[in-house]
């Protein structure tokens, strides 16, 4: 064999052996470094649960990096159903082990009858109940003598300055979206809802849970509730107008 082809032959085989160690150094840069499909996989899930008949856009000023939101879709209840059994139903929605939970209003309590039947890692109640307990027996008596049916369909469509105080809209922003809210609310889903609250037995207050409520809630009297953090001047639409202070007080939570 002449010089010349040994030559070319040696070459040859650095050649190769370098290909080769470029081949390993990128499969284990490539192996090191997860997807961007996986590290979403890795985010911890949040199922929130908005007030009665709204939808997600009450969450849509909650600053909540680095958690997978997912929004618990209503779905029609049956007249008679009690909210334990919806809340059997609705569990379905939520398909990860230990997931986070958020309840407003109607959904905090829909949402602590579905921790019963879910593991649930943490849960945050914001202007909602615990307990029966922390409603008003007054409101319990009156539905349950039925006056829930006597609630006219007009009521979720007019909007006017008793409705705007009731619930604590007093900005534009807040009236509009209130207006928003209540407009895209279904009659038979709200009679539902406020007859099966003035049915609703449960006693024991939901583990690995915080509650925030505002001083101004006049739809869930503050005075009757033992949250874990008040918001001064906070009233039933406080997880839309305070987000900001409530998406502190989530994020600190979720992560102690």
């Amino acid at each position: 064999m002449s010089i010349g082809q040994e030559v070319k032959n040696f070459m040859s085989q650095r050649v190769k052996v370098i290909f080769y160690v470029l081949l390993i150094c990128c499969s284990l840069r490539g192996f090191s470094q997860p997807s961007a499909a996986t590290a979403k996989d890795e985010q911890k899930t949040i199922y929130l649960f908005s007030g009665l008949g709204a939808d997600s856009s009450l969450f849509r000023n909650l600053e909540l990096p680095g958690y997978h939101k997912v929004y618990i879709n209503w779905v029609p209840s049956s007249p008679d159903e009690t909210i334990t059994e919806y809340a059997a139903r609705i569990k379905d929605q939520i398909t990860v082990e230990n997931p986070y939970i958020i309840g407003v209003s109607f959904g905090g309590i829909v949402a602590v009858e579905v921790s019963k039947l879910v593991n649930t890692k943490k849960m945050v109640l914001i202007s909602s109940a615990r307990t029966k307990d922390e409603l008003s027996k007054f409101q319990f008596f009156f539905m349950r003598l039925g006056l829930y049916r006597l609630v006219p369909r007009f009521l979720l469509k007019r909007m006017n300055f008793l409705t705007y105080s009731y619930f604590g809209a007093r900005t534009k922003m807040d009236k509009d979206a209130l207006k928003e809210l209540l407009q895209g609310t279904d009659i038979y889903f709200f009679r539902w809802a406020l007859k099966s609250i003035s049915h609703w037995e449960n006693k024991q207050p939901p583990e690995h849970t915080i509650q925030v409520h505002g001083t101004a809630d006049r739809v869930i009297a503050s005075r009757l509730v033992h949250p874990d953090y008040r918001i001064k001047g906070g009233g039933h639409l406080m997880v839309f107008n305070r987000a900001d202070t409530i998406s502190k007080i989530i994020m600190h939570y979720f992560r102690e």
